[in-house]
């Protein structure tokens, strides 16, 4: 054990609400020792539940240890307490690159350099950037207003494409979209811009299967999510998020001309609802390229 660690392992000894604890534990980490780093982290953060520094240290640490999942709910956390949290930006933006979300590691990683600009974020932006204009189509989509002046247009094509896709696979192929996830047919649900059901299943408090009847009423969603953005200058909606006593919500856009219902009991916070809503999303996409 170095000097350094040492001195700072005494600190904390004689004082446990020290803030050394960040130091510490960043030190344990840098030299690999994550199961010290973690505990020294993990009671740092319950001394001090306001600090948002000392959620960012257990996310790293997370991170290290290869759990993305507690990573994330730890760097949405420090960002509930400072939302311009660097650290947490950062993390986040590395977590949604490697999940393939470039939309949304973007999005975090101009957040951080907007508050501290440094030549390394510049370059990440840079490469994020150039990635999603690889994977943006050739062909321009219609203007946002144009889609708003006619909420129907395309319906019909719309309609027809969807009720080929479930009328060739069946009602068992359309549940394979989520084949693999635990739960996969339930609290999952794939569905087009008009309200047709593509895959999935959600039932409510009584078991009662009302996949349909839900997908109708979210019909027009991400056409309303993408107004209100718009006319509160929030640019692109990338999700919704609903929190209530008895279950959490979350709304995504796999694609531009589908949306996906990711719902869970409350016991699963919105930040693990996210990570599971990513990944349904990226099953969803892999399905409807297998069927193009």
């Amino acid at each position: 054990m170095s000097d350094d660690i040492r001195s700072m392992s005494a600190l904390l000894a004689a004082d446990p609400e020290n803030l050394v604890f960040l130091q510490l534990g960043e030190a344990l980490r840098r030299r690999g020792q994550l199961d010290a780093a973690l505990k020294i982290a993990s009671s740092g953060a319950a001394r001090h539940p306001g600090l948002a520094d000392a959620r960012d240290l257990c996310a790293r640490v997370y991170s290290d240890l290869g759990d993305g999942e507690a990573a994330f709910d730890a760097w949405m956390e420090a960002l509930q307490l400072d939302s311009t949290h660097l650290g947490a930006h950062k993390g986040l933006g590395f977590l949604y690159y490697r999940g393939g979300d470039l939309t949304r590691a973007l999005r975090h990683l101009e957040l951080a350099a907007a508050t501290a600009p440094e030549a390394a974020l510049d370059a990440a932006i840079a490469r994020v950037r150039a990635a999603l204009d690889r994977a943006r189509p050739s062909v321009a989509a219609p203007p946002a207003e144009l889609l708003d002046e006619s909420p129907l247009a395309g319906a019909d094509d719309a309609r027809e494409t969807a009720a080929a896709l479930v009328g060739a696979h069946g009602a068992g192929g359309a549940s394979e979209v989520f084949a693999g996830f635990d739960a996969a047919r339930d609290g999952l649900l794939l569905l087009d811009a008009n309200g047709l059901r593509l895959g999935g299943r959600v039932r409510n408090r009584s078991g009662s299967d009302v996949s349909d009847a839900v997908a109708a009423h979210l019909a027009g969603v991400s056409r309303e999510a993408s107004r209100a953005a718009r006319l509160l200058s929030l640019g692109s909606w990338l999700s919704v998020s609903v929190e209530s006593g008895d279950g959490n919500l979350h709304l995504t856009e796999p694609t531009g001309a589908t949306v996906l219902l990711t719902v869970r009991d409350a016991s699963v916070p919105a930040g693990r609802l996210a990570i599971l809503a990513d990944r349904a999303g990226q099953a969803a996409r892999r399905w409807l390229e297998g069927l193009a």
